[in-house]
């Protein structure tokens, strides 16, 4: 398949998904609840765009709709080495929506899904050296789940590379990544309007390992 024609396909199954939802949903009204809205989404590809990512891990699956935008990005650079690592313990329990959004939609040349807790397949990964230049994170919001991921994601994606997260309005996803931001060396990097529920982070290039005796409070208000 073509760029082109790929890039033209997922548009059109990111645009079903938008206006019809899934075929099959946990309860009423789940899509809405649980789904990154179509405009973060269009975000998550602008950026993953901008950064010219070949290589991209994402944290949760869910009903696929940032798996797609994700999707539509790594198209655009098709032959390149392209690859989406999708972690997802729980896909059954979407009745295996989100992946087969993006099988009919094409995209799963490039895509491998994981079945496993991030908690346990992160570090595997890390211990095969995998590499990502990007990560998305939408998986657990309890702070000690996010904060491993985020600490595993700080070996597998490069130095000055990007790591998005989802529903940071949450104080437990808020102050897991405030650690990173105060003791690590994370930058906030612009990615949508103040409304948004996404944040982005660069990596440091050296990356920064902090001292015991240098550790810094973190948290939020």
């Amino acid at each position: 398949m073509a760029a082109a024609d790929g890039v033209d396909r997922i548009r059109a199954a990111r645009a079903r998904l938008a206006a019809s939802g899934p075929i099959q949903e946990r309860e009423p009204e789940d899509f809405e609840r649980v789904a990154l809205p179509a405009r973060d989404a269009d975000a998550v590809r602008d950026a993953l765009i901008a950064e010219r990512a070949r290589i991209v891990i994402e944290i949760g699956l869910a009903y696929g709709s940032s798996a797609l935008a994700i999707a539509e990005a790594l198209t655009r650079r098709s032959g390149e080495g392209t690859r989406h690592v999708i972690v997802d313990a729980f896909q059954d329990r979407f009745f295996d929506s989100g992946w087969n959004e993006l099988v009919r939609a094409g995209a799963t040349l490039d895509a491998t899904l994981i079945r496993e807790r991030s908690q346990i397949a992160l570090p595997r990964l890390v211990a095969e050296g995998f590499v990502a230049d990007a990560a998305f994170v939408d998986g657990s919001h309890i702070f000690h789940n996010v904060f491993l991921d985020l600490a595993f994601l700080r070996e597998i994606v490069r130095p000055g590379g990007l790591v998005i997260l989802d529903d940071c309005q949450w104080p437990s996803v808020a102050t897991a990544v405030s650690y990173f931001e105060v003791n690590t060396g994370w930058r906030p990097e612009p990615i949508a309007d103040a409304s948004s529920r996404l944040r982005a982070f660069r990596l440091p290039d050296p990356p920064v390992e902090p001292s015991f005796e240098d550790f810094r409070a973190f948290g939020v208000a």
